[in-house]
């Protein structure tokens, strides 16, 4: 594909423009201390005629969160390179994921911003190591990559995720899709984010609502993804793919007045 190498080469997706800077608030009756353990989970929904599918299962104690990740189909590499995959929990708007009805532009393609008004903005980043805060949200070295994803790892969750959990207001978006299934019209555009990379590059794959599980645990295996859940977080993106970020001069953050995504929470109600 002619346009893989302008993916590759941006040291960095320009996501980060979700993660506003307003101030975090505090949830009602939600902190570090709460005890009981509840676990929220997802079936990935496709976006963007992603071939992808997958589960997300999210066991909360306290103020501590473990993430469990089964997906299957996502695009693997480009130029012989695994494909990085950005990946947030979004907080702070409808807790729902948008359908072929938000492309404004009718380009075929729910961009970043056309589909923010539905999940908002990144409350949390699912990296395989370090930091997993929005400060994160654009590192691809610490982004799970390739076509196939087993990912787990126990984060601390602020208590305005922890909220939009128990709100049913919370979701979980995958980014990166092959430039190769999008339309004619799309695969010329540039990012809504970055007009220097594709638009493939930062549009969303995969999208799921987070609701209270009724089962109490991850079951063994994700259900409809026949991946079994791994052992440990994914490899870094890094030990996957020598020198692919060595270029990579830090995260790429944009700021929130670049975004304009300052919108009324319109929470829905909790429906399990």
């Amino acid at each position: 594909m002619k346009r893989t190498s302008a993916l590759l080469a941006a040291p960095a997706l320009a996501l980060g423009a979700l993660a506003l800077a307003a101030g975090p608030a505090q949830a009602q009756g939600t902190t570090g201390s709460d005890s009981g353990s509840w676990t929220y989970q997802t079936q990935l929904k496709q976006l963007n005629n992603s071939t992808a599918s997958g589960s997300v299962w999210i066991t909360v104690q306290g103020n501590q969160a473990t993430v469990t990740e089964n997906v299957t189909g996502l695009p693997a590499s480009f130029n012989g390179q695994a494909y990085p995959h950005v990946q947030h929990i979004h907080i702070g708007a409808m807790g729902m994921c948008p359908d072929a009805s938000a492309d404004k532009n009718g380009d075929g393609v729910v961009s970043v911003t056309e589909g923010a008004p539905h999940y908002g903005k990144i409350a949390q980043t699912l990296t395989t190591s370090g930091d997993f805060s929005p400060a994160s949200a654009t590192d691809l070295k610490l982004a799970p990559s390739g076509g196939t994803i087993n990912y787990k790892r126990t984060i601390t969750l602020s208590d305005e995720t922890l909220a939009a959990l128990k709100a049913n207001t919370a979701s979980v978006v995958v980014h990166g899709l092959d430039p190769a299934t999008l339309s004619a019209t799309a695969q010329k555009e540039k990012s809504d984010i970055v007009p220097s990379l594709p638009l493939a590059a930062t549009s969303p794959a995969l999208c799921g609502e987070l609701r209270l599980s009724q089962m109490g645990s991850m079951p063994n295996g994700a259900p409809e993804t026949g991946v079994k859940p791994a052992a440990a977080a994914q490899t870094t993106a890094t030990d996957a793919t020598p020198g692919l970020f060595a270029a990579a001069g830090g995260v790429l953050v944009a700021g929130a007045a670049a975004f304009g995504l300052n919108r009324r929470r319109a929470a829905r109600k909790a429906q399990d």
